[in-house]
């Protein structure tokens, strides 16, 4: 996977339609919703607007925790698919480890959809290391989403995944805005005539963790698009690796840590 466009937050039909459109036709490849978003239908119509073949996108959602019974993971994804004018998504997530889920027949529930074509990968989000293991025991994890950035590194989590072949995809790259206010992020972006923004996307995937910004203007899509157009140096990256902080920005009471 490469870096992609986030949807989260964008609720407004016409800004949702606009900035998918926006970011497919210059160059992104890979956009992620959820159910939960509330723009399915919306951000479909984004990909039929633009110019980019279906084929050639990776489009990623996920089921909400109400609907992890095993029956209304599958009646739920269809109609997520019907939302978005599309035969198949490329990954569906558990969005979180919660509500309805209940392991083994969660996760079978999912590898039906994958042998009906339906889904073509199995994704979680949010799950912790020994949540992942136990998953790993019932189905092949394509990835596993969590909320990553310089404030939140989340190292053990980034070994477990690489040592089991899971992809890593970071929400919340910027922290909900906070890299901007980081001193560390401030000065190198300085020093590279970049932001703050592309900062914190380079070192991430410098990590080998996919990025997902949420961005509805063109300027921002634009921004965080460039980032992958530089690289950060080891000074760079140790004094990024430096900082100390565990602050996550997404706690619900629901979470699973």
């Amino acid at each position: 996977m490469e870096l992609g466009l986030g949807t989260w937050q964008n609720t407004d039909p016409e800004t949702c339609r606009k900035s998918v459109e926006y970011a497919l036709n210059m160059g992104y490849r890979h956009i992620d919703t959820a159910q939960a978003y509330r723009n399915e239908e919306n951000v479909g119509k984004g990909i039929e607007n633009s110019d980019t073949d279906r084929e050639d996108i990776f489009l990623a959602s996920k089921v909400w925790i109400d609907n992890l019974a095993p029956e209304n993971v599958i009646s739920s994804t269809e109609e997520s698919l019907e939302k978005l004018g599309t035969d198949y998504v490329d990954l569906m997530y558990i969005h979180w480890p919660s509500g309805d889920y209940s392991g083994k027949e969660t996760l079978e529930a999912f590898e039906e959809l994958k042998d009906r074509g339906l889904i073509k990968n199995i994704g979680v989000s949010n799950f912790e290391v020994t949540q992942m293991d136990e998953a790993l025991k019932h189905v092949d994890i394509y990835a596993n989403q969590v909320e990553m950035h310089p404030l939140l590194p989340q190292k053990e989590l980034r070994q477990a995944c690489d040592e089991n072949d899971v992809e890593m995809v970071a929400y919340s790259p910027l922290a909900r805005g906070e890299v901007f206010n980081v001193r560390e992020l401030h000065e190198i972006a300085e020093k590279h005539g970049v932001s703050e923004a592309q900062v914190s996307l380079a070192w991430i995937m410098e990590k080998g963790v996919t990025p997902i910004p949420k961005a509805s203007t063109e300027e921002h899509i634009r921004d965080n698009f460039h980032s992958r157009e530089f690289k950060l140096d080891e000074e760079d990256i140790e004094e990024i690796d430096s900082i100390r902080g565990e602050e996550r920005m997404v706690d619900p009471e629901f979470g699973p840590w």
